[in-house]
């Protein structure tokens, strides 16, 4: 490895001292394929917004609905645009523990600074099938392990996460169980990242978090840069409260998806299973826009509500 390289690689430290990360968006061509021009420019504002680090392919990016090659080919694209200006995880977990291997060896290879990953979902397994499983991916890099138990329909409970914060690995937790869970982890050193946008301001000044691994972001990136490094700001924090829970009124990345159809800023176009928000919902956008001020949001046009035959809906995209 050339001695820059060396110089600059990323380090467990580097992963734990980010405070907003942004899922990022996938967007699509009409045939259903990236739009990595589209892709480009929201990266670009997520940098000039102030994110410190972007999730690759994760629950808001769809890597469920990617294959492995379009997986790895996204990080390694985004690897090589940006990665000198921001930190790039990885989503390469799996319910199999082998795929979820191969993938990280794969996106450690072209260049992502971090893995994210889920516990085993559907197939879900016993407490030490779930530490056996994190101990096999971590040794690769630094890690970020993923609880959202309304996706996996299984927690990792804290004993899951005290044995595996041992493994020097571990950057942290993207922690979705609320800030009391939080306030338990980071009362004994371990880094977490809030996954609940709406709750987030909470978490970084109340309760110990790190910071946010943020769907928001992806819309009003210098708000929520603002919300984690300002200090406790409760009239921003309801500020946003309304476009919070907007996003949300459906499965992510559904709102997030149509939301940024109608900035303008990626074309209007869903990969099955995902649907646009009904017309009251994307008029309800518009107002919200409006009242939190245009110039926050990412992109330059004026929003607008789409009408349902603006939006293509792709079901073989690969």
């Amino acid at each position: 490895m050339r001695s820059f390289e060396v110089k600059h690689r990323t380090t467990v430290d580097d992963i734990r001292a980010l405070r907003l990360i942004t899922a990022i968006k996938t967007p699509y061509l009409p045939d259903g394929r990236f739009d990595l021009e589209a892709y480009d420019r929201l990266m670009h504002m997520q940098v000039a917004g102030g994110a410190e680090g972007v999730i690759v392919g994760g629950t808001t990016g769809e890597g469920h609905l990617m294959s492995w090659d379009e997986h790895i080919m996204l990080i390694g694209h985004t690897v090589n645009c940006f990665g000198s200006k921001i930190k790039v995880i990885g989503n390469t977990g799996s319910n199999s523990t082998g795929e979820a291997i191969h993938a990280t060896e794969q996106g450690f290879a072209v260049g992502m600074h971090a893995a994210l990953h889920i516990n085993p979902y559907y197939g879900k397994t016993s407490i030490q099938g779930l530490i056996a499983h994190f101990d096999a991916v971590m040794s690769m890099g630094p890690t970020v392990v993923y609880n959202v138990p309304s996706r996996t329909g299984q927690d990792i409970p804290p004993p899951v996460i005290n044995e595996l914060s041992v493994n020097p690995n571990l950057a942290g937790v993207k922690e979705c169980m609320g800030n009391e869970r939080i306030k338990g982890y980071t009362d004994n050193g371990v880094v977490i990242w809030s996954g609940n946008d709406d709750e987030c301001h909470d978490a970084r000044w109340m309760y110990g978090a790190t910071g946010v691994i943020s769907v928001t972001s992806n819309l009003v990136p210098g708000l929520m840069h603002s919300l984690m490094f300002e200090g406790e700001n409760a009239v921003l924090r309801e500020k946003l409260m309304p476009l919070m829970k907007w996003l949300f009124a459906e499965p992510n990345p559904i709102g997030l998806n149509t939301a940024l159809a109608q900035l303008g800023v990626i074309r209007p176009v869903f990969r099955l299973p995902y649907y646009p928000m009904p017309r009251e919902k994307r008029v309800e956008f518009v107002r919200i826009v409006n009242e939190l001020g245009r110039e926050h949001f990412v992109g330059e046009r004026d929003v607008q509500v789409l009408n349902d035959d603006d939006f293509i809906i792709v079901g073989r995209y690969r």
